[in-house]
């Protein structure tokens, strides 16, 4: 017999060799029909798969982000099924699973496929998924692989052959297909009831520009036709909120190729908008005792050599400034936090400055690759909110606890409600690509995980996405059509104060190591509102909107009047525009609405007469009159209730 620790704690005793299967059937036949797979000691299997001994377990079903990937990469082997039957003589590179959906990269010959051809594909699959093939795993020998796929003349499978080792190597099969894969799989191909082909695209061979470009076709399925519905209808909601889109529409931000790729460039809408932002979290900084800094965009390349930045993101940075001295070559800065070391370091420091906690809107840059680089959310110059806090060993859970509070409170504010905090932690298969010593490293997590179980923050932990430097808690945000956002980040780093020899003097009178706090709960301003964009639809809060109040003359002899009615609710701090153009009033609201302006006050010569204010509300129309001073009463309400 062989013990089978679940979820919530519970234990149960199954002979050795039960699959995941059998155990979900144990418990619920309703459970083992939504079964996709599932994680035996961490790691995903098949759910048809024999346990051997003692084990953890966890059943994966379609609401696991692992039963969907696992769900995902059935479907491009069930693609791949498809486009053999249809197109004999496929070969195929890799299929692999992705954030939505599936590709697989296939080398048609002569054949050029295009998205004319989806449809014949869909009904392909369709017709291959009903027959509910089992997905069967079998382990091979090196030498069979080698010969299977030399007599299908697929070389791409053999080269990738050549990276493993025998003892390593799967098959799977379903219906008709066969493929080199580590898997896991789905149960069947039953499972898959909904099948969209989403675009056609061209991918160099294993990402090298000097081999063969294949064809990659991307697609998305469901186990309901009804998600699939609902995924559609997201997907054209999404273009109509697309930041790219709507930034032009309400003139935020705009990109010159004379200035350069990913690097915006805020024109007047999006600079009111992006101020108040910052003016918002300054406030709150303030309150919490955070000091405001100011640093260059450059440091010499012995800096970022301390920090550790130039090995890490060298690749990644532009290219290095020689300066006419002989020798001297500086960096644009790819993080804040080094300058912040330096800030610390450059005169004694007592416990009792301690914590001490500094805060700075620094732009950093990257060199992105052209093709990763999208409007807002992927560019090569952004501006974190960023802020670092040195402080003992001892306070560093309430400094953390600290942090945690501000980040919830700025996502609160900007209307972010759905969240889950990840906690990003080491690859224990890959400690080369981190710094500092374990013991540093282990201090660190446990603080981290201490933390989020105090403070009650429901969290998922993921290995391998830790910065290079320590562990971090990272907040991916949902927007509202429920797509995902890695937005602010705290991390806990006990190794560049090591490495730029921080010191405070305790109580002691002996020199000790600050612990520090890296922190941005913005994550960066270009991302932030790239992202806040799509969330509210350019809808923006009343109070961080640029213009709260377009003013319309209904003709041009009320001009003058429409600009006192302005300066009037200037005067109360409420922020608008004068629309003066010679154009009929109901073609000035119809474009206040489409630039998104919360309100409109429409004048004329009874309200000219009366002293009263016509008010429309966008997206509501007619409110009724108001006094200047009572819309201003009754906007200002509105803010502070938002």
């Amino acid at each position: 017999m062989i013990r089978i620790t679940l979820p919530d704690g519970s234990v149960r005793e199954y002979p050795k060799g039960t699959s995941a299967m059998d155990i979900a059937l144990s418990i619920s036949e309703g459970l083992a029909r939504n079964v996709l797979s599932a994680k035996v000691n961490g790691e995903v299997w098949d759910a048809s798969r024999p346990i051997h001994s003692d084990a953890t377990l966890e059943l994966l079903t379609w609401d696991a982000p692992a039963g969907k990937s696992t769900f995902w990469h059935s479907s491009a082997h069930l693609m791949a099924e498809a486009l053999e039957a249809l197109y004999p003589g496929t070969k195929f590179g890799i299929g692999p699973p992705i954030e939505e959906g599936f590709y697989y990269d296939i080398d048609t010959g002569d054949r050029q496929l295009s998205s004319e051809d989806f449809k014949q594909i869909e009904e392909k699959m369709q017709e291959l998924a009903r027959q509910k093939n089992t997905y069967t795993r079998k382990e091979v020998t090196k030498a069979d692989a080698i010969n299977y796929f030399r007599k299908k003349g697929d070389e791409y499978k053999l080269e990738l052959l050549e990276d493993l080792e025998d003892g390593q190597i799967t098959f799977y099969e379903q219906g008709n297909f066969v493929d080199l894969c580590k898997g896991p799989h789905i149960p069947d191909t039953g499972r898959i009831k909904a099948i969209k082909l989403m675009k056609v695209a061209g991918a160099y061979w294993r990402g090298d520009e000097t081999r063969k470009q294949l064809t990659r076709i991307y697609g998305i399925t469901f186990p309901k036709q009804k998600e699939l519905d609902e995924y559609l209808e997201m997907l054209e909601e999404a273009k109509k909120r697309d930041h790219r889109k709507l930034g032009a529409e309400l003139e935020l931000f705009m990109f010159s190729e004379k200035v350069g790729a990913g690097l915006p460039i805020w024109l007047p809408n999006g600079t009111a908008l992006r101020t108040r932002l910052e003016d918002f979290l300054k406030k709150e900084q303030i309150k919490r005792g955070y000091l405001p800094v100011i640093t260059p965009h450059i440091g010499k390349k012995e800096l970022y050599v301390t920090s550790g930045h130039f090995a890490k993101y060298g690749e990644d940075s532009f290219q290095p400034i020689q300066t006419p001295k002989d020798g001297e070559v500086f960096l644009l800065k790819p993080m804040n936090c080094p300058h912040h070391c330096e800030i610390f370091g450059h005169r004694p420091r007592s416990y009792k400055e301690l914590p001490l906690r500094i805060a700075e809107f620094g732009t950093v840059y990257r060199y992105e690759q052209s093709g990763e680089l999208h409007g807002l959310t992927r560019v090569r110059g952004f501006t974190q909110d960023d802020a670092h806090l040195f402080c003992t060993a001892d306070q560093l859970k309430d400094e953390f606890l600290g942090v945690l509070d501000l980040t919830r409170h700025v996502l609160r504010k900007l209307g972010f409600s759905e969240y889950t905090a990840q906690i990003s932690l080491r690859d224990p298969e890959n400690p080369d690509k981190y710094i500092g010593s374990n013991e540093n490293w282990e201090k660190a997590e446990r603080a981290i995980i201490e933390a989020t179980q105090e403070s009650g923050l429901r969290t998922v932990t993921a290995l391998g996405e830790a910065a290079f430097y320590g562990p971090k808690l990272d907040f991916m945000v949902k927007d509202a059509l429920k797509r995902s956002w890695q937005l602010g980040t705290i991390q806990v780093d006990y190794n560049l104060p090591e490495r730029f020899e921080l010191e405070y003097i305790g109580a002691d009178n002996q020199p000790h190591r600050p612990v520090m706090i890296h922190r941005a709960p913005f994550g960066s301003m270009e991302r932030f509102i790239g992202v806040l964009i799509e969330h509210s639809a350019g809808n923006f809060p009343l109070w961080l909107t640029p213009e709260q109040v377009a003013v319309l003359p209904i003709s041009d002899k009320y001009n003058d009047y429409a600009r006192e009615v302005l300066a009037q609710l200037t005067a109360r701090d409420l922020r608008g525009y004068v629309d003066d153009r010679s154009e009929k009033v109901n073609r000035k609201i119809r474009d206040a609405e489409v630039k998104k302006t919360p309100f409109m006050v429409i004048v004329g010569e009874k309200e000219a007469e009366s002293g009263m204010l016509s008010i429309r509300r966008h997206g509501e129309g007619d409110l009724g009159s108001m006094r200047p001073e009572d819309f201003a009463t009754y906007l200002h309400k509105l803010e502070e209730e938002e």
